[in-house]
């Protein structure tokens, strides 16, 4: 059972916006995006965290990528263990001659900054570029340039929101994630030792997965920092992945 001593910082306990992007595997790797947005969703639902959409990037056979914001206690504490590639293995459902595939998805997760902390961003620092929002939304969204793209042009981040009708909304909620990633990227800058966002941003592919989703020949979860394993995929893919977040956890306060 997690105690609130495994929770070192402060910024642990606040909200979070989680990423998915897919990598190798084309088709297979975007349905692989929807698949473990859905096991976050769930996952927040059994926490009875509240969650809500930034951005999503639809694409044949699934998401491209989805960024979405997820409220409650130590939200960010809890769900800063999924940084990493995510590696699936399966008989694909694309694949008329039934073969095995292999796909990846990463996974990066930045903490929500309240007003205790503050992040200064000059206008001159972004660049701001507005277009017609696409995917699901209704006529409104893909007549209407409603969408936000921010760019920090010195580091190069960039963020952006498509899920509200309103530009000003998909601006606030853009400026918002970029505080996040802003600090999460001056952060890692000045602590070397933390070794969890370099990781993130290997090739999505081959030899770098921090977790294994084996569903064929055999039906196995296991996070290959802890060693942890669970062989019900059925049920951590429906949310149940608080023992691989415990186990990091753990792992993490003895290194």
């Amino acid at each position: 059972m997690l105690t609130i001593s495994y929770f070192k910082k402060e910024i642990d306990a606040n909200d979070a916006f989680l990423t998915i992007h897919s990598g190798a595997g084309g088709t297979e790797a975007c349905d692989w995006v929807s698949m473990l947005y859905r096991m976050y969703s769930r996952y927040a639902e059994r926490k009875k965290y509240k969650t809500e959409l930034v951005d999503l990037l639809e694409a044949e056979g699934g998401i491209k990528s989805v960024t979405i914001e997820i409220k409650g206690a130590y939200a960010y504490g809890l769900l800063k263990s999924e940084v990493g590639i995510h590696r699936l293995i399966r008989i694909s459902p694309f694949d008329a001659a039934k073969k095995r595939h292999t796909s990846f998805a990463s996974v990066f997760v930045d903490p929500v900054i309240d007003e205790k902390i503050e992040i200064i961003i000059k206008p001159e620092d972004i660049r701001i570029d507005t277009y017609r929002a696409s995917g699901a939304g209704g006529q409104h969204v893909n007549k209407t340039s409603s969408a936000v793209r921010i760019t920090h042009i010195e580091t190069g981040i960039v963020t952006q929101s498509q899920s509200d009708r309103s530009q000003h909304k998909n601006k606030d909620m853009a400026m918002k994630v970029l505080k996040s990633r802003l600090y999460e990227y001056y952060k890692n800058k000045e602590d070397e030792k933390n070794k969890s966002k370099q990781d993130a941003k290997k090739e999505i592919s081959w030899g770098n997965q921090i977790r294994s989703y084996v569903f064929q020949p055999y039906n196995l979860v296991k996070d290959h920092r802890t060693k942890f394993e669970n062989s019900n995929t059925a049920s951590v893919m429906d949310g149940n992945i608080d023992n691989f977040i415990e186990e990091y956890l753990k792992w993490k306060s003895l290194s």
